[in-house]
């Protein structure tokens, strides 16, 4: 065949051979035109496979290079656009060129020739003998694949159209179809074909002993049915019918259960199909699991709440000291119940340092309430599924953390603490906070889908108590559906009163020392606040109170009758302070200004340091600030240039000194817009060489034009302006309306400033 220009057809995982005849459904418009393109001028087809079959618009490096020219013998249309032709593969050709012209694509293609033909007679019978016999292996392990094609390329005798024949029928891959295609070694070409052979028959023996030990497991089972039937009639013979099987006991318990219609059908249906799988099936035991949550679950049981509020006051007060918004809250919830019978639950959120009682607190309430208590940790929890349960048909299913909790708790209406709650995390398993949202609303919450229970769940009458330190890692929609209750800093009478009620006699207890064998005054616990602690709550001060119980403990085992704790023996006791008063650095100080800052933790102060030095109007941000404080020291800096006038400082000053602006702890990230007007105060402290009063403490954010504005966590600062021996607080004026809602105790020893703007401060801070 000389080199030939013909229309080209792209085949997707389709093989044609030279001396083959194969049939394929055509529908894409090119590979259209190019047949209609052969029939009009009775041309042949050159016919190429894709690279990747699923490419529905193959460029020229998608397609190999060599392909089939071949014949049209028939074409019939199948419907719907789509074209059934029949071909008949003439030559192996290559493609030379490619002519992209309308209306299909043309190539021009040269014919691939064999070599190394064998030798006619000896050579050429052993290769089809060869091939033959190894094909009879491949027949015996694959009944019906010998085609009627192939049956008569075989009586012919003739090996190359037999070997095309073959290696069109094999069911092997398409890289192997086109490189045997491409080999122009015709001895290379039968070599592959055994290979392809012996290789098809050792996976079809592999496949056949698979099939072969499924039938014998089906035929076992199959068998151990039966046996089973018999075992029944027989025991029927034997007067044995009062010998209860497990699926009849589940079934007995479904009766007797308290619950919907909906549930007891539910089980019923289960307990049925479990009655007729094998005990040894791994199906067995899912099922068996799966009707013991059920039965387990009290889907009407509930557990009677404590309607008296007098008594409840009072379990609360036993328990906890202060934290008066929570008692009221839970107050107003028993006085409800008690009118309506039911009311509806609230989800309230317990928002707090950690430390300040947020569980402990929910243990109170469910005591006062006479409720079961259940506490879920939702720390670090990801998967969806740990919420809403796995589906039961999975290996090792089970209910999901809130069914599961109500099932621990045995009564349909406990308290449920989500234990922090700010702190779950979403990935590729689902996004867990979003599954809490239908457990959290109480409009969904009547039907709550758990996957493992596969019926709606009531959680309407479940008490749910949030804790978290941070709210703003929760999300919007979750945040939403919950009442917020902040427990704030405890002040140093609270620490106090906390620790001489509650945890003294409680690590007393813990590490068995009498209430003789002890002795803490007072003194001694504000000691251990003051000097060994700095915390918003009171974990701290409880581990120090331990610690004294045990040196206590070894006093007692050496043979001594007590321990006196003093003032004096505490450094003995537990070691040198970490805090003293001394370490509060009070006096006047040019370009140092404290600032009061708040954390999830509690608050704290900030010595803000400037330093001026000759250079090019640098300022340079140290003591690894986040974004918002570094623009609020730019803030703070452009507005001193715009007042600089007043200070008698030279235009040209800004050009020549950097600004150096650094806040200790240097390792401790900062951020937030309260220290806008401590930094301002603290550049101009440092350009004009004024000194700052040192028992001030300041927090506001700054505007361009000086003005101040407000800030949150106020309590936990002015707590910390105390512990830093502050004497005066310069608040934002708009912030005056929160430091009323606090309370004596907080602001007492303390003059409180409000400044509306920058001039104000400016004033009162500088000497």
């Amino acid at each position: 065949m000389e080199n030939t220009t013909i229309p080209m057809l792209a085949l997707r995982g389709k093989m044609v051979y030279p001396g083959t005849s194969v049939f394929f459904e055509v529908s894409r418009t090119k590979s259209l035109k190019a047949l209609e393109e052969a029939i009009n001028k009775d041309q042949p087809i050159f016919l190429v496979n894709q690279r990747v079959p699923a490419i529905e618009k193959p460029k020229q490096e998608d397609l190999f290079t060599v392909g089939t020219v071949a014949k049209i013998q028939q074409m019939v249309k199948a419907g719907q656009g789509v074209l059934r032709v029949f071909v008949e593969g003439l030559e192996r050709a290559k493609i030379i060129k490619y002519i992209d012209e309308e209306p299909c694509v043309k190539v021009e293609v040269e014919e691939v020739k064999s070599i190394h033909l064998p030798a006619e007679g000896v050579e050429e019978i052993a290769i089809f003998r060869t091939l033959c016999d190894l094909l009879d292996s491949f027949i015996d392990k694959n009944p019906g694949f010998l085609s009627n094609q192939l049956q008569n390329t075989i009586d012919k005798g003739e090996l190359i159209p037999f070997m095309y024949e073959l290696a069109s029928d094999l069911p092997f891959e398409l890289e192997k179809k086109q490189e045997f295609l491409e080999e122009r070694d015709v001895t290379v070409q039968s070599q592959m074909l055994m290979g392809i052979l012996i290789e098809e028959s050792e996976i079809s023996d592999i496949r056949n002993e698979i099939t072969e030990k499924v039938k014998k497991s089906v035929d076992k089972n199959q068998k151990d049915y039966l046996l089973r039937e018999q075992q029944k009639v027989i025991r029927k013979e034997l007067g044995e019918e009062d010998i209860v099987s497990e699926a009849d006991e589940y079934m007995e318990k479904c009766e007797k259960l308290n619950a919907s219609k909906t549930v007891k059908e539910k089980i019923a249906k289960e307990i049925r199909r479990f009655k007729n799988v094998p005990p040894m099936a791994s199906e067995s035991i899912m099922m068996r699991n799966y009707i013991e949550s059920m039965l387990e679950m009290p889907w009407k049981k509930a557990s009677k709440d404590n309607k008296n509020l007098k008594k409840a006051m009072e379990i609360l007060e036993e328990d906890h000291y202060g934290l008066e918004k929570i008692k009221e809250r839970i107050l107003d919830y028993l006085a409800v119940r008690s009118l309506t019978k039911k009311g509806e639950t609230p989800i309230l959120c317990l928002v707090g340092p950690p430390g300040t009682g947020k569980t402990s607190i929910a243990k109170s309430i469910a005591r006062a309430l006479n409720k079961k208590y259940v506490r879920i940790s939702l720390g670090g929890v990801h998967d969806e599924a740990e919420i809403r349960g796995h589906r039961k048909t999975y290996i090792g299913a089970m209910p999901g953390r809130i069914a599961e909790g109500i099932r621990q708790a045995g009564v349909r209406n406990p308290l449920m603490l989500l234990d922090e709650i700010d702190k779950v995390s979403s990935d590729y398993k689902g996004d867990t906070a979003s599954a809490l949202l239908e457990v959290l609303d109480g409009e969904q919450n009547v039907n709550f889908r758990d996957h493992y229970l596969e019926v709606p769940l009531d959680l309407s009458e479940v008490l749910f108590i949030a804790t978290a330190n941070e709210p703003e890692r929760i999300s919007k929609p979750l945040l939403d559906r919950m009442e917020i209750i902040e427990l704030s800093s405890y002040t140093e009478n609270e620490k106090y009163h906390i620790a001489r009620n509650y945890l003294v006699d409680k690590q007393r207890k813990a590490n068995g020392i009498g209430k003789k064998q002890i002795v803490i005054p007072d003194d001694v616990i504000y000691a251990l606040i003051r000097s060994y602690t700095r915390e918003a709550g009171v974990r701290e001060l409880e581990r120090k109170i331990g610690q004294l119980m045990r040196k206590a403990a070894r006093k007692i085992i050496d043979g001594e009758d007590k321990l006196e704790v003093t003032v004096d023996s505490l450094e003995s006791l537990l070691g040198t302070a970490p805090f003293s008063e001394e370490d509060q650095f009070t006096k006047p100080q040019v370009g140092v200004v404290r600032g009061l800052a708040w954390t999830s933790v509690g608050g704290d102060t900030l010595s803000i340091e400037v330093n001026v030095m000759p250079g090019t109007g640098k300022l340079a941000l140290t003591g690894r600030m986040g974004d918002v404080m570094k623009e609020s020291a730019q803030i703070g800096l452009s507005y001193i240039r715009s007042i600089s006038e007043q200070y008698d400082i030279e235009a040209d000053y800004f050009e020549t000194h950097d600004i150096h602006i650094h806040i200790p702890e240097g390792a401790v990230p900062k951020d937030g817009p309260s220290a806008g007007i401590t930094m301002a105060t603290a550049m101009l402290s440092a350009l004009i060489g004024k000194k700052v009063r040192g028992d001030l403490a300041m927090t506001g954010e700054i505007t361009l034009r000086g003005r101040v504005l407000p800030i949150g966590g106020l309590k936990e600062k002015l707590l910390a302006a105390k512990a830093a021996n502050m004497k005066e607080v310069l608040v934002p004026a708009q912030n005056e309306r929160n430091i009323r809602e606090l309370d004596k105790e907080i602001t007492d020893g303390l003059k409180i400033s409000y400044v509306e703007q920058m001039d104000q401060v400016l004033k009162k801070a500088l000497i």
